[in-house]
């Protein structure tokens, strides 16, 4: 039977959801669940902890969601589940409810990954205490920051993934101009996300005068890894090529010298593929800062539920465990 000081962990993306429940210093096995199978966040915890005896003896949440968090509320940016501390606490009689964007967690997780759940794409060694810096694209792109200081850290979350995406060739220029045709504004998401590939793919077919099959992102993929698809294969190498600059530029932004982390499912799949293409040039190809980038190492995430070591480090620094 769970303790009275359990604390529910929480990781909700705009595709999956992840539940765990925290005991004793134990997680639990962490539940996976489709976001699209519930209609909102309520209906799918509910579903997670079933028993309703069992959720009055969880007396914490942290939740990590993907979207800005306001006053303990998040809208999430690619569905339509909304997150309120105050409701989940008056629905499930928790004592606290933390919320927290997605890739905050991610960035409080780095110090504690393990050398085995890291894949080094180029650079070389970390500068200790230097910020480190957090990005991924799934089905959005996050980006967060972790400071180290006298007192702690702090970590900076924000979003990043819908600044403006600016190309770096004429062929990237007219991909982006076709988009914009599309969407108005294209940012960093329209092409650095699930969407954001298949987004690439179409505009390649079109730009090229080429008829290809609609395909979803792991098809994609796949069809680029197997070499069945050119279009599809020059979508993911612009996918990284983009990656590279997006993830240079941001280094630059926090002076990330601790190391530039990619997180995200879509790249977890392919690693040997991001490690043979354009990502760590485009990450250095910054003109006369290139000496700044070359050292800063670069790291793919293996970690499919890093979320949760930060979600754990969190509640450790908040007393809550």
């Amino acid at each position: 039977m769970m303790k009275a000081r359990t604390t529910l962990l929480a990781d909700i993306g705009g595709t999956n959801a992840r539940f765990a429940l925290l005991a004793d210093g134990k997680l639990s096995t962490i539940a996976h669940m489709a976001v699209n199978d519930h209609g909102t966040f309520l209906e799918a915890l509910a579903a997670y902890l079933g028993d309703p005896l069992k959720t009055g003896t969880i007396e914490h949440a942290i939740v990590a969601a993907s979207g800005p968090v306001q006053n303990g509320r998040c809208t999430l940016t690619n569905n339509s589940w909304v997150i309120d501390a105050e409701q989940l606490r008056g629905t499930f009689g928790f004592s606290s409810v933390r919320l927290i964007n997605d890739f905050e967690a991610v960035a409080l997780a780095l110090p504690h990954l393990l050398p085995g759940n890291l894949l080094q794409l180029g650079g070389r060694e970390r500068v200790a205490g230097a910020p480190l810096a957090a990005i991924g694209p799934g089905t959005g792109p996050g980006m967060a920051a972790l400071i180290s200081h006298a007192g702690g850290q702090i970590v900076l979350s924000g979003e990043g993934g819908h600044s403006t995406m600016a190309g770096s060739s004429l062929r990237e220029d007219a991909v982006i101009a076709h988009l914009r045709q599309r969407f108005g504004h294209v940012s960093s998401e329209r092409l650095l996300s699930g969407a954001g590939l298949e987004n690439l793919h179409d505009a390649i077919a079109s730009i090229d005068g080429v008829i290809v099959p609609k395909r979803r992102a792991t098809e994609i993929t796949r069809a680029a890894i197997e070499e069945t698809c050119p279009t599809s294969r020059a979508a993911v190498e612009m996918f990284c090529a983009m990656l590279g600059s997006v993830a240079g530029n941001f280094a630059l932004a926090v002076g990330a010298k601790g190391g530039v982390f990619i997180g995200g499912g879509i790249l977890r799949h392919m690693p040997g593929y991001l490690a043979a293409s354009e990502f760590r040039e485009r990450f250095e190809a910054k003109g006369r800062l290139r000496t700044f980038l070359e050292p800063i190492p670069a790291y793919l995430i293996l970690n499919d539920d890093v979320a949760f070591t930060g979600l754990r480090a969190l509640m450790e620094v908040e007393g809550l465990g």
